[in-house]
Protein backbone atom coordinates (compact mmCIF):
# COMPACT_ATOMS: atom_id res chain seq x y z
CA UNK A 1 0.00 0.00 0.00
CA UNK A 2 1.10 3.55 -0.69
CA UNK A 3 0.44 6.40 1.74
CA UNK A 4 -2.13 7.86 -0.66
CA UNK A 5 -3.88 4.54 -1.40
CA UNK A 6 -7.64 4.63 -0.86
CA UNK A 7 -8.26 2.19 1.98
CA UNK A 8 -11.68 1.02 3.17
CA UNK A 9 -11.90 -0.32 6.73
CA UNK A 10 -15.19 -2.19 7.08
CA UNK A 11 -16.41 -2.32 10.66
CA UNK A 12 -14.35 0.68 11.76
CA UNK A 13 -16.41 1.21 14.93
CA UNK A 14 -15.64 -2.23 16.30
CA UNK A 15 -12.64 -3.26 18.35
CA UNK A 16 -10.56 -4.59 15.46
CA UNK A 17 -11.68 -2.05 12.88
CA UNK A 18 -10.95 0.91 15.14
CA UNK A 19 -7.51 -0.54 15.92
CA UNK A 20 -6.77 -0.84 12.19
CA UNK A 21 -7.84 2.77 11.60
CA UNK A 22 -5.64 3.99 14.49
CA UNK A 23 -2.65 2.04 13.18
CA UNK A 24 -3.10 3.31 9.62
CA UNK A 25 -3.33 6.89 10.85
CA UNK A 26 -0.27 6.52 13.08
CA UNK A 27 1.72 5.34 10.04
CA UNK A 28 0.73 8.22 7.82
CA UNK A 29 -2.08 6.75 5.70
CA UNK A 30 -4.43 9.65 5.06
CA UNK A 31 -6.95 8.34 2.53
CA UNK A 32 -8.94 6.10 4.87
CA UNK A 33 -12.60 5.46 4.04
CA UNK A 34 -15.13 4.42 6.69
CA UNK A 35 -18.90 4.09 6.69
CA UNK A 36 -21.41 3.63 9.49
CA UNK A 37 -24.24 1.15 9.08
CA UNK A 38 -26.69 4.01 8.49
CA UNK A 39 -24.50 5.18 5.59
CA UNK A 40 -23.85 1.75 4.02
CA UNK A 41 -25.63 -1.34 5.31
CA UNK A 42 -23.18 -4.16 4.58
CA UNK A 43 -26.06 -6.63 4.70
CA UNK A 44 -27.52 -4.93 1.62
CA UNK A 45 -26.16 -6.14 -1.71
CA UNK A 46 -27.41 -3.00 -3.44
CA UNK A 47 -25.83 -0.57 -0.97
CA UNK A 48 -22.47 -2.36 -0.99
CA UNK A 49 -22.41 -2.40 -4.79
CA UNK A 50 -23.22 1.32 -4.98
CA UNK A 51 -20.50 2.07 -2.44
CA UNK A 52 -17.74 0.25 -4.34
CA UNK A 53 -18.85 1.64 -7.70
CA UNK A 54 -18.70 5.21 -6.41
CA UNK A 55 -15.59 5.11 -4.21
CA UNK A 56 -12.85 3.41 -6.32
CA UNK A 57 -11.31 1.66 -3.32
CA UNK A 58 -7.74 0.30 -3.59
CA UNK A 59 -7.54 -1.89 -0.47
CA UNK A 60 -10.08 -3.42 1.92
CA UNK A 61 -9.63 -4.49 5.53
CA UNK A 62 -12.73 -6.52 6.40
CA UNK A 63 -13.22 -6.18 10.16
CA UNK A 64 -17.02 -6.20 9.93
CA UNK A 65 -18.58 -9.17 11.68
CA UNK A 66 -21.19 -10.28 14.20
CA UNK A 67 -19.15 -11.61 17.14
CA UNK A 68 -19.63 -12.67 20.76
CA UNK A 69 -18.82 -15.21 23.44
CA UNK A 70 -20.24 -18.68 24.09
CA UNK A 71 -23.61 -17.34 25.30
CA UNK A 72 -24.13 -15.10 22.27
CA UNK A 73 -23.03 -17.80 19.82
CA UNK A 74 -25.42 -20.28 21.42
CA UNK A 75 -28.44 -17.99 21.63
CA UNK A 76 -28.09 -16.09 18.33
CA UNK A 77 -26.58 -18.71 16.04
CA UNK A 78 -29.04 -17.93 13.23
CA UNK A 79 -28.11 -14.26 13.25
CA UNK A 80 -24.40 -15.13 13.46
CA UNK A 81 -24.39 -17.36 10.39
CA UNK A 82 -26.70 -15.19 8.28
CA UNK A 83 -25.16 -11.79 9.01
CA UNK A 84 -21.55 -12.89 8.69
CA UNK A 85 -22.08 -14.76 5.42
CA UNK A 86 -24.09 -11.89 3.97
CA UNK A 87 -21.58 -9.18 4.94
CA UNK A 88 -18.48 -10.98 3.70
CA UNK A 89 -20.16 -12.18 0.50
CA UNK A 90 -21.18 -8.65 -0.44
CA UNK A 91 -17.77 -7.19 0.41
CA UNK A 92 -15.64 -9.81 -1.37
CA UNK A 93 -17.79 -9.93 -4.50
CA UNK A 94 -18.08 -6.21 -5.10
CA UNK A 95 -14.50 -5.50 -4.07
CA UNK A 96 -13.41 -7.90 -6.81
CA UNK A 97 -15.96 -6.62 -9.31
CA UNK A 98 -14.95 -2.99 -8.79
CA UNK A 99 -11.20 -3.49 -9.09
CA UNK A 100 -9.93 -3.52 -5.51
CA UNK A 101 -6.21 -4.35 -5.52
CA UNK A 102 -6.18 -6.51 -2.40
CA UNK A 103 -8.62 -7.74 0.26
CA UNK A 104 -7.80 -8.74 3.85
CA UNK A 105 -10.33 -11.06 5.51
CA UNK A 106 -10.38 -11.83 9.23
CA UNK A 107 -11.36 -15.09 10.90
CA UNK A 108 -10.98 -16.66 14.33
CA UNK A 109 -9.32 -19.73 15.82
CA UNK A 110 -12.79 -21.24 16.20
CA UNK A 111 -12.75 -22.14 12.48
CA UNK A 112 -10.45 -25.03 13.34
CA UNK A 113 -11.65 -28.45 14.54
CA UNK A 114 -12.39 -28.72 18.27
CA UNK A 115 -9.69 -31.34 18.78
CA UNK A 116 -7.16 -30.18 16.21
CA UNK A 117 -3.54 -31.03 16.95
CA UNK A 118 -1.89 -28.17 18.84
CA UNK A 119 -0.38 -25.77 18.20
CA UNK A 120 -2.94 -25.48 15.43
CA UNK A 121 -1.52 -25.13 11.93
CA UNK A 122 -3.36 -23.64 8.98
CA UNK A 123 -3.48 -27.10 7.38
CA UNK A 124 -5.89 -28.24 10.14
CA UNK A 125 -8.81 -26.43 8.50
CA UNK A 126 -11.70 -28.82 7.71
CA UNK A 127 -9.93 -31.89 9.13
CA UNK A 128 -12.44 -32.51 11.93
CA UNK A 129 -15.61 -31.47 13.72
CA UNK A 130 -16.09 -27.91 14.94
CA UNK A 131 -16.87 -26.96 18.52
CA UNK A 132 -20.71 -26.83 18.67
CA UNK A 133 -20.63 -23.77 20.96
CA UNK A 134 -19.67 -21.54 18.02
CA UNK A 135 -20.06 -23.62 14.87
CA UNK A 136 -22.47 -21.17 13.18
CA UNK A 137 -19.91 -18.36 13.36
CA UNK A 138 -17.11 -20.73 12.35
CA UNK A 139 -18.93 -22.04 9.28
CA UNK A 140 -19.67 -18.49 8.17
CA UNK A 141 -16.00 -17.53 8.46
CA UNK A 142 -14.85 -20.69 6.67
CA UNK A 143 -17.14 -19.81 3.77
CA UNK A 144 -15.47 -16.37 3.58
CA UNK A 145 -12.01 -17.94 3.48
CA UNK A 146 -13.08 -20.32 0.73
CA UNK A 147 -14.83 -17.58 -1.23
CA UNK A 148 -11.68 -15.43 -1.23
CA UNK A 149 -9.63 -18.45 -2.33
CA UNK A 150 -12.12 -19.25 -5.10
CA UNK A 151 -12.02 -15.66 -6.40
CA UNK A 152 -8.24 -15.78 -6.32
CA UNK A 153 -8.22 -19.05 -8.25
CA UNK A 154 -10.78 -18.09 -10.89
CA UNK A 155 -10.27 -14.33 -11.22
CA UNK A 156 -6.81 -13.69 -9.77
CA UNK A 157 -8.30 -11.53 -7.01
CA UNK A 158 -5.54 -10.80 -4.52
CA UNK A 159 -6.09 -11.20 -0.80
CA UNK A 160 -5.19 -12.87 2.46
CA UNK A 161 -7.16 -14.40 5.35
CA UNK A 162 -5.79 -13.83 8.83
CA UNK A 163 -6.91 -16.26 11.53
CA UNK A 164 -6.51 -14.86 15.02
CA UNK A 165 -6.33 -16.26 18.49
CA UNK A 166 -8.89 -14.91 20.98
CA UNK A 167 -8.99 -11.13 20.81
CA UNK A 168 -9.49 -8.38 23.36
CA UNK A 169 -8.78 -4.68 23.59
CA UNK A 170 -10.02 -1.11 23.30
CA UNK A 171 -13.60 -0.88 22.04
CA UNK A 172 -14.49 -4.49 22.86
CA UNK A 173 -18.02 -5.70 23.64
CA UNK A 174 -18.25 -5.42 27.43
CA UNK A 175 -21.71 -6.94 27.79
CA UNK A 176 -21.55 -9.38 30.74
CA UNK A 177 -23.38 -12.14 28.83
CA UNK A 178 -23.00 -11.45 25.10
CA UNK A 179 -19.40 -10.25 25.18
CA UNK A 180 -16.26 -12.38 24.82
CA UNK A 181 -14.59 -13.71 27.95
CA UNK A 182 -12.15 -10.89 28.85
CA UNK A 183 -14.50 -7.90 28.50
CA UNK A 184 -17.29 -9.90 30.16
CA UNK A 185 -14.99 -10.59 33.11
CA UNK A 186 -14.04 -6.91 33.38
CA UNK A 187 -17.70 -5.88 33.44
CA UNK A 188 -18.76 -8.52 35.95
CA UNK A 189 -15.94 -7.64 38.33
CA UNK A 190 -16.54 -3.91 37.97
CA UNK A 191 -20.31 -4.17 38.51
CA UNK A 192 -20.25 -6.81 41.25
CA UNK A 193 -22.03 -5.84 44.46
CA UNK A 194 -21.70 -9.31 45.96
CA UNK A 195 -18.87 -11.32 47.49
CA UNK A 196 -18.56 -13.63 44.48
CA UNK A 197 -18.66 -13.69 40.69
CA UNK A 198 -19.60 -16.79 38.65
CA UNK A 199 -18.23 -17.79 35.25
CA UNK A 200 -19.19 -20.60 32.86
CA UNK A 201 -17.41 -23.96 32.86
CA UNK A 202 -14.74 -25.20 35.25
CA UNK A 203 -11.91 -22.84 34.34
CA UNK A 204 -9.62 -25.52 32.88
CA UNK A 205 -9.70 -24.67 29.12
CA UNK A 206 -6.53 -23.04 27.81
CA UNK A 207 -6.77 -19.95 25.62
CA UNK A 208 -4.36 -17.74 23.70
CA UNK A 209 -5.21 -14.04 23.77
CA UNK A 210 -4.07 -11.34 21.34
CA UNK A 211 -4.38 -7.59 21.97
CA UNK A 212 -6.35 -5.78 19.25
CA UNK A 213 -3.59 -3.28 18.39
CA UNK A 214 -1.17 -6.18 17.83
CA UNK A 215 -3.67 -7.68 15.40
CA UNK A 216 -3.94 -4.34 13.59
CA UNK A 217 -0.16 -4.30 13.25
CA UNK A 218 -0.31 -7.85 11.87
CA UNK A 219 -3.00 -6.83 9.37
CA UNK A 220 -0.82 -4.13 7.83
CA UNK A 221 2.15 -6.50 7.87
CA UNK A 222 0.18 -9.24 6.08
CA UNK A 223 -1.41 -6.88 3.56
CA UNK A 224 2.05 -6.01 2.28
CA UNK A 225 3.36 -9.59 2.15
CA UNK A 226 0.57 -11.95 1.02
CA UNK A 227 -1.68 -11.87 -2.03
CA UNK A 228 -2.75 -15.40 -3.05
CA UNK A 229 -5.65 -15.72 -0.57
CA UNK A 230 -3.37 -17.56 1.85
CA UNK A 231 -4.66 -18.66 5.23
CA UNK A 232 -2.31 -17.21 7.85
CA UNK A 233 -2.46 -17.60 11.64
CA UNK A 234 -1.79 -14.73 14.04
CA UNK A 235 -1.24 -15.33 17.76
CA UNK A 236 0.49 -14.04 20.86
CA UNK A 237 2.26 -17.14 22.16
CA UNK A 238 0.73 -16.60 25.61
CA UNK A 239 -1.57 -19.46 26.63
CA UNK A 240 -3.41 -19.31 29.93
CA UNK A 241 -6.21 -21.27 31.56
CA UNK A 242 -9.54 -19.50 31.98
CA UNK A 243 -9.09 -19.90 35.74
CA UNK A 244 -5.71 -18.15 35.61
CA UNK A 245 -7.16 -15.48 33.32
CA UNK A 246 -9.97 -14.83 35.80
CA UNK A 247 -7.40 -14.22 38.55
CA UNK A 248 -5.27 -11.96 36.36
CA UNK A 249 -8.24 -9.85 35.25
CA UNK A 250 -9.39 -9.62 38.89
CA UNK A 251 -5.96 -8.25 39.85
CA UNK A 252 -6.06 -5.65 37.06
CA UNK A 253 -9.59 -4.54 37.97
CA UNK A 254 -8.99 -4.66 41.72
CA UNK A 255 -11.66 -7.24 42.49
CA UNK A 256 -11.06 -9.09 45.76
CA UNK A 257 -14.15 -11.32 46.04
CA UNK A 258 -14.56 -15.03 45.35
CA UNK A 259 -14.52 -16.56 41.85
CA UNK A 260 -16.95 -19.45 41.32
CA UNK A 261 -17.51 -21.79 38.38
CA UNK A 262 -20.80 -23.03 36.96
CA UNK A 263 -19.84 -26.51 35.79
CA UNK A 264 -23.32 -27.09 34.33
CA UNK A 265 -22.29 -24.69 31.56
CA UNK A 266 -20.05 -25.63 28.60
CA UNK A 267 -16.29 -25.14 28.61
CA UNK A 268 -15.84 -24.84 24.88
CA UNK A 269 -12.72 -26.16 23.15
CA UNK A 270 -10.22 -27.49 25.74
CA UNK A 271 -7.05 -26.11 24.16
CA UNK A 272 -6.19 -24.40 20.87
CA UNK A 273 -3.00 -22.32 20.69
CA UNK A 274 -2.07 -21.29 17.16
CA UNK A 275 1.07 -22.03 15.22
CA UNK A 276 1.75 -18.59 13.71
CA UNK A 277 5.29 -19.31 12.53
CA UNK A 278 4.47 -18.14 8.99
CA UNK A 279 4.27 -14.62 10.42
CA UNK A 280 7.23 -14.81 12.80
CA UNK A 281 9.47 -16.22 10.07
CA UNK A 282 8.82 -13.03 8.11
CA UNK A 283 9.68 -10.87 11.12
CA UNK A 284 6.33 -10.13 12.79
CA UNK A 285 5.85 -10.50 16.55
CA UNK A 286 3.26 -9.07 18.98
CA UNK A 287 4.30 -6.08 21.08
CA UNK A 288 1.99 -6.41 24.11
CA UNK A 289 2.08 -8.94 26.93
CA UNK A 290 -1.29 -10.15 28.22
CA UNK A 291 -0.93 -8.11 31.41
CA UNK A 292 -0.02 -4.92 29.51
CA UNK A 293 -2.91 -5.37 27.10
CA UNK A 294 -5.34 -5.98 29.96
CA UNK A 295 -4.22 -2.80 31.70
CA UNK A 296 -4.79 -0.71 28.56
CA UNK A 297 -8.17 -2.37 27.98
CA UNK A 298 -9.32 -1.72 31.55
CA UNK A 299 -8.13 1.89 31.46
CA UNK A 300 -10.21 2.45 28.31
CA UNK A 301 -13.20 0.73 29.95
CA UNK A 302 -13.02 3.06 32.97
CA UNK A 303 -12.88 6.16 30.76
CA UNK A 304 -15.57 5.10 28.27
CA UNK A 305 -18.08 2.86 30.02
Amino acid sequence: MNKDSKIFVAGHRGMVGSAIVRTLQERGYENIVTRTRSEVDLLSQKEVEEFFVSENIDYVFDAAARVGGIYANDHYSGEFIYENIQIQTNLIHYAWKCGVKKFLFLGSVCIYPKFAEVPVKEESLLTGYLDPTNDAYAIAKISGIKMLQAYNKQYGFKGVSLITSNLYGIGDNFHPDNGPVIPAMITKYSNSNSKSVTFWGDGTPMREFLYSDDLADACLFAMDRFEDAELINVGSGENVSIESLASTVADVVGYHGDIEWDTTRPNGTPKRPLDYSKMTELGWNPKHSLHDGLKKTYQWFILNQ
